[in-house]
């Protein structure tokens, strides 16, 4: 055999070589790929099935309430300015901001004597029960028939006078709730109901005025602040109502994850109703009481096996390693004694 001969044989063997080990490895590497896939191998018998870790709620019929957002002033029921009968001279002030007063009570004498001539004060008194509001006039100060005194006010009494936008009109109602939040208590909660309405529509800012009492008497509330007001109108019920981020969305449809018994998931098209708040009404596709997937939802496929953290689901229950081998035990051993 020449060299060159030898040389080829040598070569192709080398080829034939490398090319078995190539082929052994890629198969190798396929079969251990098919048995660890767990999430999509499972479905095709080419390795246990790995289960998903979620949270989930359960759908429950409920009603959800619409609400508007707007702001108003707290001040008191009622209240009255004072007036003098009588121009003249501050020669007493009986009150001072904050007194408690009964209607009669004296506030103040005028004087209504000038120089030459001499009368004998006037008294103001108080036309209602109630508390002085604002700071009262000073001793000294001149006033005329159209001066107020100060004003008289029913601190136990508070109500909002709020403005709603024209748009929303159509929703209040006497009676609604709504929820009053001050600057100076934070996220503190104070409850109102709605007791008028205006008939009007104010032309220049488009809204309509509605006064709210207070359901109790809240100490810390006084008549001048601010208010932040959540008026509760209009209730929605009937469906179940889930969180929108348990929502799949695709191509404009949207989809949920419902748990099935046997801790697997189908994916289910669903028709969402009103939205408020971030809580869908679903108004096709589920029903009250089924167990839908909150969280983790990117990782499933139709018949994908969750795993429940939330515990709002029982793990299906799986039979024992050995079980099957028993069972054929016993069939055996029955057998036998026959």
């Amino acid at each position: 055999m020449s060299k060159k001969t030898t040389t080829t044989v040598i070569v192709l063997i080398i080829l034939i070589a490398v090319t078995a080990g190539a082929v052994f490895f890629i198969n190798k590497s396929a079969k251990n790929k098919n048995q660890s896939a767990g999430g999509f191998g499972g479905g095709f018998g080419r390795g246990p099935q790995t289960a998903t870790a979620v949270r989930t709620v359960i759908a429950k019929n409920r009603t959800i309430t619409d609400f508007v957002y707007t702001n108003g002033e707290i001040e008191t029921q009622k209240s009255i300015e004072v007036f003098p009968s009588i121009g003249g001279k501050v020669v007493d002030m009986r009150v001072s901001l904050g007194s408690p007063v009964k209607a009669g009570d004296v506030i103040a004498y005028i004087d209504p004597s000038e120089p030459g001539s001499y009368y004998a004060k006037s008294p103001v008194t108080a036309p209602i029960d109630g508390s002085i509001i604002t700071s009262p006039v000073k001793i000294g100060q001149k006033v005329s028939m159209n001066s107020v005194i100060t004003k008289i006010g029913d601190i136990g009494n508070l109500q909002i006078t709020s403005k709603v936008p024209e748009r929303y009109v159509a929703d209040i109602a006497i009676g609604q709730k709504a929820e009053i939040t001050l600057q100076a208590y934070g996220e503190e909660k104070f409850m109102a109901s709605v007791v008028r309405i205006s008939p009007v529509v104010d032309p220049a800012t488009r809204t309509k005025e509605i006064i709210l009492n207070f359901d109790k008497k809240y100490d810390k509330v006084n008549a001048g602040m601010f208010a932040r007001v959540k008026l509760f109108t209009i209730d929605y019920g009937g469906y179940p109502v889930i969180q929108q981020d348990a929502f799949v969305e695709n191509s404009d449809e949207y989809y949920l994850y419902v748990v099935n018994e046997d801790s697997t998931v189908t994916k289910r098209k669903v028709v969402r109703g009103k939205n408020i708040d971030g809580f869908f009404q679903v108004t096709e596709g589920i029903k009250d009481g089924d167990v839908i997937v909150l969280e983790g939802m990117l990782s499933l496929y139709e018949g994908a096996k969750i795993k429940d953290i939330s515990g709002n689901v029982k793990p299906a229950e799986e039979p024992a390693p050995d079980a099957g081998k028993a069972l054929e035990a016993d069939k055996k051993t029955e057998g036998k004694k026959k």
